[in-house]
């Protein structure tokens, strides 16, 4: 068959489509492996197979007998194609099995000679497994001495370090002992000179006393003709000379604990006496505080300002508290660059201008009272910016700042540590207003807001969105507040409440307050009409309460009293407020001396079901101290039971009608120590 490299393209293309060389292949194979007798015929057979099958799945293998094939991997390709020149390579299957041959056998040179290398040992060489045994022995022996050495080494720094530190420690108690030696000689010493300083000082007043008792015998025996019958021995005392004793000798430490329980006015007449009580007066640490509230209505502006120009470093706390000053004299405060508390409540004179010069001076004041003074807004805006380090401000009854006031609280580094606030009065205040003050002062502890009858449930609650921190809360002439501040309040720790003049709340502020407030030891809940017994049964399980008063509260009665003391509250109570809970008798009062150990305050007042029966459960109440039996139907009979309780110093029986001259002489005679109030008693002349 010619060449077609020559051919026309189309010729060419001809016979890449319809698979020309292809099948010539399949059917050239068939014939020289098969060799059938007839070969028209096979090839016409196998021309129908292949037309059958598709040319698409040709090989050039199709036409052999599968019992004749080899097994090795068959082969697509072919070759017919550049024997008809349809490829351009002029690769021949020679050249491909010479050039497949030649990389085979090289392929097998290569790894025989590796296999005779790596089996057969040099003659004249040395074997090298050995070599590498050696090296590797030396490393190993190398490592093992290193991390031995690395061991040793650590060891020996460690005892080092462990010697170095005993030596320390032994030169600092040598040091620590002989301290105390030096310590215990010099207080010996100390002690024996006191001692004898003490006797000599004694010995000396001993003797002047002496002298001075001489000397009032020879002026009386020489004035004996002289003395009017009338006149008591007592003034011939008086008239004597007055005995030498200086003050002054006394140690440092007895004459400043003598002056600090003078008032202003005391320590400034004593300092007018002679140059030695003035120098005994002027010690600084008398004058750490002022209170200038005690002489208001004397003192004057020149005198304040002079005290406190003298006195500048050493005050610490001044009060001014009802103070009418000008204004010039209240700016003399910022004198006082080291004052930490500072009380201007009541001062009519107070203004924005003066607390401006104060509070850039005293940056260091840690306790502010602002209240019943007429400051605006301009002086809240001084507070955060200068007061950085204040935790106690009230601000009660100080109406003409408003909401945007408490909104300068968060400016700068702000009053975040801030942890007492009253704002009783401030009628002003809105929702918006309590909303500020929690964005401003998040770290409140004590919250007090008295007389505010526009305080309710929705202010409390935008306060505590973000102040967490709240333990006591004091809300005393708050009309408004309900059950729902309390549910409010259940973000914070309280450990006291203080509730007074509330008809809204009711028993189900209590109801799970053992697991909302597990922590609560105060509750004052006087005059609150809404409370049953419901709410003392909720108040059993409290396991730290110590304070309970429910003055007032009128539908308390017998069965609520003993639920609660059925509860483990019963041993920790101290004090129980329950007068004028008119429905208690005897039956809650024994179960009252059955738990409560520990009770050492209880008021009865007013409550007219008491008989003589329950002061004889009272006196079973050992602990107790304090008994308020007020206007209860207590006779001469129960006073004389109540003489039987020993520790009892306290006892007030006002408007007890029942109550005679001989009851009270007899109870007299039983305690002397105790004090006995007696008030409107009828029969008691």
């Amino acid at each position: 068959m010619a060449s077609l490299r020559v051919a026309s393209p189309k010729l060419r293309n001809y016979f890449k489509e319809n698979y020309i060389p292809q099948v010539c292949e399949a059917l050239l194979c068939g014939i020289l492996i098969t060799c059938p007798e007839d070969p028209l015929r096979y090839l016409e057979e196998m021309i129908t197979a292949i037309m059958e099958d598709g040319l698409e799945r040709l090989l050039w293998d199709m036409c052999i007998d599968p019992a004749t094939k080899p097994k090795i991997r068959r082969l697509s390709e072919t070759y017919l194609g550049q024997l008809f020149g349809l490829d351009d390579k002029l690769v021949t299957p020679e050249l491909m099995i010479k050039a497949c041959t030649f990389y085979t056998g090289r392929l097998l040179k290569n790894h025989f000679y590796t296999w005779r290398e790596r089996t057969i040992p040099p003659i004249n060489g040395v074997d090298p497994l050995v070599e590498k045994m050696e090296t590797a022995a030396k490393y190993d022996n190398f490592r093992l001495q290193r991390c031995a050495f690395h061991h040793w080494h650590s060891h020996v720094k460690a005892q080092k370090e462990q010697q170095k530190n005993t030596l320390l420690r032994i030169q600092q108690m040598f040091q620590c002992y002989k301290l105390m030696i030096i310590l215990n000689k010099w207080r010996e010493k100390a002690i024996y000179k006191n001692k004898k300083r003490e006797n000599e000082l004694m010995l000396k007043h001993e003797l002047q006393l002496r002298k001075w008792r001489s000397k009032l015998k020879l002026r009386v025996s020489a004035k004996e003709e002289m003395i009017c019958p009338k006149q008591d021995i007592s003034e011939v005392f008086l008239v004597g000379e007055i005995p030498a004793f200086d003050i002054s000798q006394l140690p440092k430490r007895a004459i400043l604990q003598i002056f600090s329980y003078l008032g202003l006015r005391d320590t400034i007449l004593c300092g007018q006496v002679n140059r030695s009580w003035l120098s005994m007066t002027q010690m600084n640490s008398l004058w750490t505080g002022i209170d200038f509230s005690t002489v208001k209505n004397t003192v004057t502006d020149k005198y304040v300002v002079s005290t406190l120009q003298r006195w500048r470093l050493n005050v610490l706390r001044l009060n001014f508290r009802g103070c009418v000053l000008r204004m010039k004299t209240l700016r003399s405060v910022s004198l006082c660059r080291n004052l930490q508390e500072l009380n201007v409540s009541d001062c009519p004179t107070l203004t924005d201008e003066s607390m401006r010069f104060i509070s850039e001076s005293c940056p260091g004041v840690l306790y502010l009272n602002l209240s019943n003074t007429a400051i605006t807004n301009r002086t809240m805006r001084l507070l955060p910016r200068y007061f950085h380090n204040l935790q106690n401000l009230s601000l009660a009854y100080c109406r003409k700042f408003t909401d945007k006031g408490l909104r300068y609280l968060n400016l700068g580094n702000g009053c975040h540590k801030l942890i007492y606030l009253d704002l009783s009065g401030c009628t002003q205040i809105s929702v918006q207003g309590f909303r500020n003050i929690a964005n401003s002062c998040s770290g409140i502890m004590h919250l007090t807001i008295n007389d505010m009858p526009t305080l309710t449930d929705n202010c409390v609650k935008a306060l505590v969105e973000k102040c967490h921190c709240i333990t006591s809360v004091v809300f005393i002439g708050a009309p408004h507040i309900s059950d729902y501040t309390f549910k409010a309040l259940s973000t914070c720790d309280l450990r006291k409440i203080r509730f007074e003049g509330n008809k809204r709340i009711t028993d189900a502020c209590f109801k799970f307050i053992d697991k909302i407030y597990p922590n609560i030891s105060h509750i004052y809940m006087v005059d609150c009409k809404g409370l049953t017994d419901g709410s003392l049964k909720s108040l059993s399980p409290l396991k730290q309460l110590t304070v309970l008063n429910l003055a007032n509260c009128v539908r308390i009665g017998d069965m609520g009293l003993i639920e609660f003391l059925d509860g483990p509250v019963s041993t920790k109570i101290r004090e129980l407020n329950l007068s004028n809970c008119i429905h208690l008798g005897d039956a809650s009062i024994a179960k009252l001396s059955e738990h409560c150990s520990n009770l050492n305050y209880l008021s009865l007042r007013n409550c007219e079901h008491l008989t003589e029966l329950g002061i004889e459960f009272i006196v079973n109440i050992f602990s107790l101290v304090s008994v308020d039996l007020s206007g209860t139907d207590i006779s001469n009979e129960g006073l004389m039971i109540l003489s039987r309780h020993r520790k009892l110093k306290e006892l007030s029986l006002s408007e007890c009608d029942r109550i005679t001259d001989i009851g009270i002489q007899v109870r007299l005679r039983s305690f002397v120590n105790e004090i006995v109030t007696l008030t409107m008693c009828s029969d008691y002349g």
